[in-house]
């Protein structure tokens, strides 16, 4: 592991961070949710404080064809301002004069914002030239993007080579890594998974790499109806992958022979359409009516959700029990919101997955009754699968 940020001098050093200020922005360019920049704020406070320069890399949206002004890093260049309380220069490019210049003249407790990444299809594609030019701007490289940390890029997983004694980690992307290591490394137990969502195909690896460390695993979503299926349920028009059946199967298999309990809720809130003003009822989750579909979990299944989670030590949650961004269907996704953040003021450390888990506990007011909210659905979701994140498998070398 690379030395801590906090513990690092950077007097005299231009710190080259790669940071994810991708930030959702409205119709006038203005930010809708500053969180991922007020993420990486200690990290840049930290190197001015102790006598460096900083130039911010990120990226901002998916634009195609190169430079495209809605995805321009202009538009959040104000907002970093303001949180750091110092004046922010813009360079209008990444790597062109332009980046050199402002890069070269940048003086100690400074800070440039540099163009857009992905304006360069050489950044998705980890070009080692452009690697090279970015490195060239700076004598030290700090990754603080956890949220692309999966990514094999240019500026996540290219450039550190160019900085072998002078690279680290920032602060955030130490913080998630030591909290998803306390789960998958040294959880205290009983430890439980929650694991919702749409889909089996997404989150089977997440599933079957947990089947090794968990000693419960909660399924909820539409997830769960194909696990019903397999089991020969009725979940009339609910989600089902036809083709994961069988995957279903083995994985009860082989959660039986590792002693691993799978929870799945036993009964649901149907609807007779997907849309939030639908007819709604509660049936048994392997018993759901022909032309409707199970959107929520049931009374019962919270209640036995919850009893769970109550008597966990450790807690992973990684998507929700239903279609919560539907008032009608959000009953499920908030009770275990709320039993989390109970069994968290009882003592367990949880962790909330990125992405939509971590959507729902802000929407029903639980980011500040959790220990951790990971700002990385994708990265923290292959780091759970088991495989190796390039973002810090480069820092590490």
């Amino acid at each position: 592991m690379s030395p801590k940020l906090i513990d690092l001098n950077f007097q005299n050093e231009k710190v080259v961070m790669r940071v994810d200020f991708n930030v959702p922005l409205d119709a006038n360019f203005e930010i809708t949710d500053d969180s991922r920049i007020r993420a990486a704020i200690p990290s840049i406070q930290h190197i001015l404080k102790s006598g460096g320069a900083v130039i911010i890399m990120s990226h901002l949206g998916r634009p195609k064809n190169g430079p495209e002004d809605a995805f321009s890093l202009k538009h959040i260049t104000k907002r970093v301002s303001d949180l750091l309380s110092v004046h922010v220069e813009f360079a209008c490019d990444c790597i062109g004069e332009e980046a050199v210049s402002k890069a070269a003249q940048l003086q100690a407790g400074s800070v440039l914002v540099l163009e857009n990444l992905r304006f360069y299809k050489e950044e998705t594609k980890g070009d080692i030239d452009f690697a090279r030019k970015l490195a060239d701007l700076g004598t030290f490289y700090v990754n603080d993007a956890f949220g692309t940390a999966h990514r094999e890029h240019a500026s996540t997983a290219v450039i550190a080579q160019f900085f072998p004694n002078k690279k680290s980690f920032g602060m955030l992307m130490a913080a998630e890594i030591e909290n998803a290591e306390k789960v998958m490394k040294s959880p205290q137990r009983p430890l439980t998974a929650i694991v919702g969502g749409a889909k089996v195909s997404d989150k089977i690896l997440i599933v079957e790499n947990l089947l090794n460390v968990a000693d419960n695993i909660i399924v909820g979503g539409g997830m769960a109806y194909t696990f019903f299926k397999s089991q020969g349920g009725q979940i009339g028009g609910s989600l089902c992958e036809e083709d994961r059946l069988e995957t279903c199967v083995e994985i009860m298999k082989k959660a039986e022979a590792k002693g691993v309990k799978i929870h799945l809720p036993v009964d649901s809130i149907m609807a007779d359409a997907f849309k939030a003003d639908a007819q709604t009822a509660n049936a048994p989750s392997d018993a759901i009516s022909d032309n409707w579909m199970g959107l929520d979990i049931g009374a019962e299944a919270i209640s036995h959700f919850k009893s769970i989670l109550l008597n966990s030590k450790t807690i992973l949650w990684n998507g929700p029990m239903g279609v919560f961004e539907m008032e009608a269907f959000e009953k499920g996704t908030k009770a275990v919101a709320e039993a989390v953040a109970e069994a968290t003021k009882m003592g367990a450390f949880s962790l909330i997955g990125g992405g939509d888990s971590a959507a729902a506990v802000y929407k029903f007011g639980y980011e500040n009754s959790v220990s951790y909210v990971s700002t990385g659905g994708g990265a923290l979701l292959e780091y759970f699968e088991g495989k190796e994140l390039p973002g810090i498998a480069a820092i590490n070398r």
